[in-house]
């Protein structure tokens, strides 16, 4: 498995245009080969931001690269920068490949 990982900071009363922008956009990431899962998630506000961070889980970074590459990934990403003044600066991105791996089913199993 291959996870990715953005983190945003989004400014102070920004939070509501953060979200609408992500949950309103059209997502192909369903339609690609190799994609598992994506989560966005709210963290913890500060006088400066409020974090946000998405991950999406992938097969391997093979398929997280042709994602990268892919028609799919320009569409659903077309507009962004239009948005440019509710962050404190570019998401960071940061990727891992899985080393290990468990779930309550595997612990349920003793596995």
């Amino acid at each position: 498995m291959y996870l990715t990982i953005n983190r945003f900071k989004v400014r102070p009363g920004q939070e509501a245009a953060f979200e609408e922008i992500w949950t309103s956009r059209e997502s192909k990431l369903p339609q690609m080969e190799g994609f598992v899962e994506f989560h966005l998630f709210k963290g913890e506000s500060t006088e400066t931001h409020t974090l946000y961070l998405s991950h999406a889980l992938w097969r391997d970074k093979a398929a997280f690269d042709a994602w990268a590459k892919s028609q799919n990934f320009r569409g659903s990403h077309k507009g962004v920068r239009d948005h440019g003044s509710i962050y404190l600066g570019p998401p960071e991105l940061e990727g891992f490949t899985s080393i290990q791996t468990i779930t309550a089913e595997t612990a349920a199993s003793g596995g």
